[in-house]
């Protein structure tokens, strides 16, 4: 995921009910982080067994929801479970490009060819 330099990303502690589209995460950021989900800034939302995340980011005139699921393992949290906190850039880049921060147990790749 290409991001300016400048983009702050910010993690939900509270998890997140993954069913929830472009809306309500706008309505959750605006209201429970009190800040503007249209600032440009990556969100970041969590669900409660640790192995889903999604990420809100806004550029002009368009919302981008993106999806993460772990077929293994899951990702590491704060135990804190209120508020959020900031994300530098290089763990979310770890997030996004290997299993750095999440806890694996002899994990072995899956290759899918049927998706029915």
């Amino acid at each position: 995921m290409l991001l300016p330099e400048d983009v702050k990303i910010y993690l939900r502690l509270e998890p997140t009910d993954m069913r929830k589209s472009i809306n309500t995460l706008s309505i959750l950021v605006s209201e429970t982080l009190d800040l503007n989900p249209g600032s440009g800034h990556l969100f970041l939302f969590r669900n409660r067994k640790g192995d889903k995340l999604k990420a809100l980011y806004y550029v002009q005139n368009a919302f981008t929801l993106w999806y993460r699921r772990l077929e293994h393992g899951k990702y590491i949290f704060p135990s804190e479970k209120d508020g959020h906190i900031e994300v530098t850039a290089e763990h979310f880049q770890w997030l996004l490009a290997s299993d750095k921060y999440s806890k694996l147990s002899a994990m072995t790749p899956v290759f899918y060819q049927d998706y029915a």
